[in-house]
């Protein structure tokens, strides 16, 4: 078992682990930001645990916070807007800065941004409520589609379509949750995740689930998911997938920690980049701790590996 002691020296005020905050995604982040504080507070006295509502940044400020473990999912907590706010403020914070997170959140930018540098990822299209036209789409993309908000995540807004009716209703699901939609060729084929900590690249995860797709229910209800991992790749399609994942993590210029998902396409065996996540859920259910036990790091010493890297840079 792997054990990283607590980096003390470069710890310069008290730590505060960000939890909860206003996206549809607030439920799983206060699941995760609770296993977070409570794994951090058995190495560290006084850590504080503070749901980032609206307030947070003066509450922040009262507590005289030098170091944010931030353990939010969507959002402002995820797009970049808090990493800005504290950096001005002098706090350091895990995970990849404002830009990175920022087009991370943005799977439009996202994935023309991938295009552009070989990254492979499904062919896809923007779609406006009330002018979808199905024969258009399927015609480019094919006729099993998945329809998807632009910048939400734990697939919310996400729905797989087959046909013009359930197209319309889709894409007005999207809209709901993000002015920005997009259409994808849906890969018929399995699902991997990928975690990458600190610089290394941790053991590939197959994702099964008797579900029509990986949704919401999937991840973090269902008993039924399947997690792989191994995940049953030979050597060289691990080795592939690995160094697939580094490029479209480093392409967004991410740092410290995060996930990048992935499809196999199930004719031509190619894998595609789906989307990077720069703050990954650590729940009962969430798979960065999982690919990490495979390598001999428990829960503890993963929160600490990620609060560690979060340090460098600052004196000791």
């Amino acid at each position: 078992m792997r054990h990283y002691a607590l980096d003390t020296a470069r710890i310069l005020g008290p730590v505060a682990v960000l939890l909860g905050g206003s996206s549809a995604e607030r439920e799983v982040s206060l699941d995760s930001g609770t296993a977070v504080h409570a794994a951090l507070a058995r190495r560290l006295p006084g850590v504080l645990a503070m749901d980032a509502k609206s307030d947070v940044l003066p509450q922040l400020i009262a507590a005289g916070v030098r170091h944010a473990f931030i353990s939010l999912h969507g959002g402002i907590g995820e797009d970049g807007t808090l990493q800005g706010a504290l950096s001005t403020l002098g706090i350091s914070h895990t995970g990849s800065g404002v830009l990175a997170c920022a087009l991370a959140m943005d799977k439009l930018r996202c994935k023309r941004f991938w295009q552009a540098e070989g990254i492979p990822t499904p062919i896809f299209e923007v779609a406006e409520p009330g002018r979808v036209s199905w024969d258009s789409l399927s015609a480019r993309l094919g006729k099993a589609l998945i329809v998807k908000p632009a910048s939400e995540g734990s697939s919310i807004g996400v729905t797989p379509v087959d046909d013009a009716a359930a197209l319309v209703a889709a894409v007005e699901l999207a809209a709901s949750y993000d002015d920005c939609v997009l259409v994808e060729q849906r890969i018929i084929g399995p699902e991997y995740t990928v975690a990458i900590v600190d610089g290394e690249v941790l053991p590939s995860i197959c994702l099964e689930t008797p579900r029509t797709f990986y949704d919401y229910e999937a991840k973090y209800r269902a008993d039924t998911t399947r997690y792989l991992c191994p995940s049953g790749l030979d050597a060289d399609a691990e080795q592939e997938i690995r160094s697939i994942s580094l490029r479209a993590f480093e392409s967004l210029g991410c740092r410290g920690w995060g996930r990048v998902d992935l499809m196999r396409d199930a004719q031509t065996g190619k894998f595609l980049v789906l989307e990077v996540n720069t703050s990954p859920g650590m729940t009962s259910h969430s798979l960065v701790p999982m690919a990490a036990a495979a390598v001999g790091i428990d829960f503890e010493n993963l929160v600490v590996r990620i609060l560690n890297a979060s340090l460098q840079g600052t004196p000791a």
